[in-house]
């Protein structure tokens, strides 16, 4: 096996490129074709990204200050290629379209992954940038996966509260991933939805009509969006594009869940907290899940630095910001499973908190 050790240099964009989107047209041709198609696509998310992971060594940060002028039109792309790949797959799964029983599962779950783990990392992206058009972009993958919320929350709540018991989207030490999702979903909604009330109320724009509250705007599109899937396939159509939006959402709440998990500010003498740093967030140093979900694995750089473009985000040393051992989609995989996820991350949370972890979870 590979020494894990030596760093590989950092990749281009073009490497962001042909790793995150290869697997559009393997699903776009799984839908039309069925057959060997699917099984590409689904292999490439489910298996391949974890070898890969494992065979070749890990990355190293960017360089700073570095330019990347093509970042911003692959995130338009796997956007764009999301927005369109969503109908297509529900008309697939529950439409007409000659697939076996098998291979509509296995287009859900490649549709699914691809959604959570790329298009996701991709609108994040977008919903930092300044640009308008482009912000609205990225809202609007959230909004076809039913998640518009996350477009205020994670913006006006998660990055000036994280690792703090005010955010709802840092999962508590011994915390069970299934009990986070139901607290993370309702705080963010709530949360999400006063930070912009509150944002609104401190405005002052003056023009003749009020712009509309952005939570409306949320829920209309998820109406359009599920009006869309019956028009589609009926209600076999709005099940199959609600399942693929949850399909998606977990893998949004599994990302928060694992990235933040058991970390914590510190309380200053004054009562306030203490700034966000490297070490209030999990990193990952794989290579080939980096390059697919976006350098989204080096989160402590994110969030010192949310408008910076994700080929320039830094890895952080090891001994100034936790690091997993494994992969991101492997870890959270792991997290599925309560037990486990505890008595694995145990010994790498020990060393970032003032007192041991919580041994137990009261309920997964």
């Amino acid at each position: 096996m590979t020494d894990h050790t030596r760093p590989l240099p950092p990749f281009p964009v073009a490497a962001f490129a042909v790793v995150a989107l290869l697997p559009l047209p393997l699903i776009g041709l799984g839908a039309m074709q069925g057959g060997l198609w699917l099984w590409l696509a689904f292999l490439y998310m489910a298996v391949l990204t974890l070898v890969l992971d494992q065979l070749i060594p890990l990355t190293s940060g960017s360089a700073e200050g570095a330019e990347f002028p093509a970042a911003d039109a692959l995130l338009v792309s796997v956007a764009l290629g999301q927005l369109a790949a969503l109908p297509v797959a529900v008309w697939a799964i529950a439409g007409d379209s000659g697939l076996s029983a098998l291979e509509r599962v296995l287009l859900f779950l490649a549709a699914g992954f691809w959604f959570g783990q790329v298009a996701h990392p991709a609108a994040h992206e977008l919903i930092h940038r300044p640009r308008r058009e482009l912000f609205r972009l990225g809202a609007a993958v959230y909004v076809s996966l039913l998640f518009g919320q996350h477009v205020s929350a994670h913006r006006l709540v998660h990055h000036r509260h994280v690792a703090s018991p005010q955010d709802p989207n840092t999962a508590r030490a011994g915390e069970g991933f299934y009990r986070f999702a139901l607290r993370a979903w309702r705080g963010s909604f709530v949360q999400g939805m006063q930070a912009e009330t509150d944002l609104r109320a401190r405005s002052s724009w003056s023009g003749s009509w009020p712009t509309p509250h952005p939570f409306a705007v949320y829920l209309a599109g998820s109406v359009v969006a599920l009006a869309l899937a019956m028009m589609i396939a009926g209600l076999p159509g709005l099940a199959v594009w609600v399942g693929l939006a949850l399909h998606a959402q977990s893998q949004i709440l599994l990302s928060d869940y694992v990235q933040h998990y058991g970390l914590t500010r510190a309380t200053r003498p004054d009562g306030r907290l203490e700034p966000v740093g490297p070490k209030h967030s999990w990193n990952t140093a794989h290579w080939f899940s980096s390059a697919l979900m976006l350098n989204a694995p080096r989160h402590s750089d994110h969030h010192a630095n949310p408008s910076r473009p994700f080929p320039a985000l830094r890895l952080p040393p090891e001994d100034e910001a936790p690091r997993l051992p494994w992969p991101l989609p492997l870890a959270c995989a792991m997290a599925l499973s309560p037990r486990l996820w505890r008595r694995a991350i145990r010994p790498h949370l020990a060393k970032w908190r003032p007192s041991p972890a919580p041994a137990k979870d009261t309920a997964p």
